[in-house]
This record gives structure tokens, C-alpha cells and sequence, in this order.
């Protein structure tokens, strides 16, 4: 239909043979085939394979849009970034078996905290940091010797804290980055394996 059509962006390419379409316009239109009844539960097993950026993020809002009219999605997917965008529940499964179930929050909360990571200019000072916080589990990172991580236990108070013991103790910080557990380490955490 048209409104397919259009929801799809495809409507420029309505009259032209599907053989001329990209790969991710032939995503989008198997998607929009698939919905011409309306169904009640649509399973899609690795939608956004190959696709380019614009495409996947195009394919992951119609995706939203349809969970969010009341079609239930079944998906399947090596890419963890899709699942945690779009599940509302995740399965993890190894060599045929389920190793892990929950929303992605749940999944990820089993590996910890989230952690702050502090940059230093010099690998001298990131040690003498680690130092200063180790009452706060201060670590340094493996393989980068001006990095190191520390859990936030007490929220973003301990931000705060670190940041005003290193000022104290003239530990100039370079950078600093928050690292949320992804579903990459998850997946890797159960599996032993990469994605």
C-alpha cells in the first residue's frame, strides 16, 4: 500500500524493479511485505545485517514504531546494540543453550557497576592516582598506562570526590569517560567468545 510506501521511504522507488533496490531498501521493503496483514507477533531474524548506518537506524524506528502499535517482535541478532535498543527482553543463547535471560539493564547490572575512566598525561601521574584512590578500588587499565578506572560505587558523589582528592593532591585529570557494561561484555562474559 501506499502508506507502506511511505513509512518505509520507499516511494520514490515505488515504480522501479526491486533488482535496482540497495541492500537496505530491500530490507525495508521485505519489512513493509511482511506487515501488508497487519500481523499480531513478526519474527525477524538479523534485520539490519549489512545495512549501512542511515539505513539501520531508519529499519530500528519502524521496528519501535510497530512494537509500539501492539505487534510483537521476535528477534534474532548478533548485533548487541540492536537488541539492547529494541528488546525489551533479551535471551542470550550458547551452542544451542539459554545462558542468560532479562531485560539489558538486568544483563548488564551482573557485570558491575558503572565505571569512571580517567586520563592522564603521564603515565607517572595515572600511577601515583592509583595510589591516592585506592580506597576508592582505583585501578589501572591493562595495555594503557595513563588510564585507569574506578567503580562508582556511591554515584556520582564519588565523581565529585575523586575529582577533588586528585585537585588536592595536584593530579591534573586529561580526560574523563564513563563506561556503562555494554551487551558486548555480556555476551563475551557468558560466552568466552567475541561477538
Amino acid at each position: 500500500s501506499g502508506e507502506l510506501l511511505e513509512q518505509f521511504h520507499l516511494t520514490d522507488a515505488a515504480h522501479r524493479p526491486v533488482r535496482t533496490y540497495s541492500g537496505g531498501m530491500r530490507r525495508r521493503l521485505d519489512l513493509g511485505a511482511a506487515l501488508v496483514t497487519h500481523p499480531p507477533v513478526l519474527l525477524l531474524d538479523e534485520p539490519t545485517t549489512g545495512l549501512d548506518p542511515a539505513s539501520r537506524q531508519d529499519l530500528w524506528d519502524v521496528i519501535a514504531s510497530l512494537v509500539s502499535d501492539g505487534t510483537t517482535v521476535l528477534l534474532t541478532t548478533q548485533y548487541l546494540e540492536e537488541a539492547d535498543r529494541l528488546a525489551d527482553r533479551i535471551v542470550v543463547i550458547d551452542h544451542g543453550l539459554v545462558v542468560a535471560e532479562g531485560t539489558a539493564a538486568e544483563l548488564k547490572s551482573r557485570l558491575g557497576e558503572t565505571t569512571v575512566a580517567l586520563s592522564f598525561r603521564e603515565p607517572d601521574v595515572a600511577a601515583r592516582a592509583v595510589h591516592t584512590l585506592g580506597d576508592f578500588g582505583a585501578s589501572p587499565v591493562v595495555g594503557d598506562a595513563t588510564t585507569i578506572h574506578i567503580p562508582l560505587r556511591g554515584g556520582a558523589s564519588t565523581v565529585r570526590d575523586v575529582l577533588n582528592l586528585l585537585h588536592d593532591n595536584d593530579l591534573p585529570v586529561g580526560r574523563i569517560d564513563l563506561h556503562e557494561p555494554t551487551l558486548d561484555d555480556v555476551f563475551i562474559s557468558l560466552t568466552g567468545a567475541k561477538s
